[in-house]
C-alpha cells in the first residue's frame, strides 16, 4: 500500500503467515499496482463480483463510513478509485488479529503511522506509541500510553504522503490541518475517521465528540492543537 509495516513482538511467534497475507493484501487492494483488483476495478475491466469476497466486503463497509462520517470519508477521494484510507488500517488490524490467534497476546504493528496494540512491552510497562509532529520532522506531538486491553491508533496528514487527503465536498486539497489522530478499539474505523476528519476541516472539532469509544488529537497547519475531551497522553 505503498508504505512500510513493522512489528515489535517480544514473544516470538512465526511472522510468515502474517507476512504473507499483508503480502496478498497489497496485490489485491493496492491503487499503486496497476495489476491489483483494485486497480482493475477502477479502470472498468472488472466487476465487484469478479474480485475476492473481501472486496465486496469492503465496498459495503465503506458506503457505511461515508454516511457516518456525513461524505467526509470517501474511496473516491480525488475521483479516482482508491481505498487506502480504510484497506490501510484493516490490514494491519487483521495482522494483529493474526498474531493475537498465533499465541502473542502482547505486541505493536505500525503500518505508516497507524498502529495496533495489544497487551504490554513488559509486566507492568505499556506500549507507548509516539504521534509524530508533521511540522517537525523528527520531533513528537505527543506519547500516547496504550491500556493492555489495547488500542488502536491512526494518522492521517502530512507526514507520511505530504498533501493527498481531499475534501470530497467541495473537490479541493484539505488546507486546514495539518495531521489528525484518532485512538480507540478498532484500527479500521480510527484510520477512516482520521482521514475524514482531516477532510472535515474546522467541522471536525464537533464531529469527533460523536464518536462512540472514539478520540481525536489535532495539530492545525499554524502549529496550534486541540483534542477532544477524552484524548490522553503524555507530554
Amino acid at each position: 500500500m505503498g508504505t512500510v509495516v513493522s512489528f515489535d513482538v517480544p514473544s516470538f511467534v512465526g511472522l510468515e503467515p502474517v507476512l504473507d497475507w499483508l503480502h496478498w493484501v497489497d496485490g489485491v487492494f493496492s491503487p499503486f499496482r496497476p495489476d491489483s483488483e483494485v486497480s482493475r476495478l477502477g479502470r472498468g475491466e472488472i466487476d465487484a463480483g469478479d474480485c475476492v469476497p473481501e472486496m465486496t466486503e469492503m465496498l459495503a463497509t465503506c458506503e457505511r463510513l461515508h454516511r457516518d462520517t456525513i461524505g467526509y470519508f470517501t474511496i473516491y477521494p480525488d475521483g479516482r478509485f482508491d481505498p487506502c484510507g480504510y484497506v490501510k488500517g484493516w490490514a494491519i488490524e487483521h495482522a494483529s488479529d493474526m498474531l493475537a490467534d498465533a499465541g502473542s497476546g502482547d505486541h505493536i504493528v505500525n503500518g505508516g503511522g497507524d498502529v495496533a496494540c495489544r497487551g504490554e512491552r513488559a509486566p507492568g510497562s505499556p506500549w507507548r506509541v509516539g504521534v509524530t509532529n508533521p511540522l517537525s520532522p523528527g520531533a513528537l506531538a505527543c506519547t500516547v500510553a496504550a491500556p493492555p486491553a489495547g488500542l488502536a491508533i491512526a494518522t492521517s496528514g502530512l507526514a507520511e504522503r505530504g498533501l493527498h487527503i481531499f475534501d470530497p465536498i467541495t473537490g479541493r486539497p484539505a488546507l486546514t490541518f495539518a495531521s489528525v489522530t484518532i485512538t480507540g478499539p478498532s484500527l479500521t474505523l480510527a484510520d477512516a475517521y482520521a482521514t475524514a476528519a482531516y477532510a472535515m476541516g474546522d467541522a471536525a472539532r464537533d464531529w469527533v465528540e460523536t464518536m462512540d469509544g472514539y478520540e481525536a488529537l489535532v495539530v492545525t497547519l499554524d502549529g496550534d492543537t486541540w483534542r477532544s475531551a477524552g484524548f490522553h497522553y503524555e507530554a
